[in-house]
C-alpha cells in the first residue's frame, strides 16, 4: 500500500491552493474553483470543495513537511505574511520545528532534523 494523497476541503479553493503553492514552492496543473492538486515529493495535496462543507476550518488536522532548513523557511514565510503560531524551536528528540496556519486555520508544521 502506498500513501498517495491528503485532501483539504475548503470554501475557497483558489485562495487555499495559492497559499500552499507559495509555501511549498510548487505549482499546480489545475486552475479551477472546485479542485486543485498540488504535487509534493511523494504525495499530492488536494484542495477541493465538493459542495458539502459548511465552513473551512478543521482544527483536527496537522500537515507536516520536512524541509532542509526550518530557519530559512521561517524567514521566507514571514515575508509571505503567513500567520506563524510557533517560531523555530529545537525539540529534545533532535527535530527543529515551526508551526503556522493556513488561511482556513489548519495547522502546518515545517520540520528539519539536526
Amino acid at each position: 500500500m502506498i500513501f498517495a494523497e491528503v485532501g483539504l476541503m475548503t470554501m475557497d479553493v483558489p485562495r487555499l491552493s495559492k497559499f500552499y503553492r507559495d509555501v511549498l514552492k510548487t505549482e499546480s496543473d489545475c486552475d479551477d474553483d472546485v479542485h486543485q492538486e498540488i504535487m509534493t515529493n511523494g504525495a499530492a495535496l488536494t484542495i477541493y470543495n465538493n459542495g458539502s462543507i459548511k465552513e473551512s476550518a478543521n482544527n483536527n488536522v496537522v500537515l507536516a513537511f520536512t524541509v532542509d532548513n526550518v530557519d530559512e523557511e521561517y524567514e521566507r514565510l514571514l515575508q509571505l505574511h503567513v500567520k506563524i503560531t510557533e517560531p523555530p524551536t529545537t525539540r529534545p528528540w533532535g527535530a527543529r520545528n515551526m508551526y503556522f496556519e493556513d488561511p482556513d486555520g489548519n495547522t502546518v508544521v515545517f520540520r528539519s532534523f539536526l
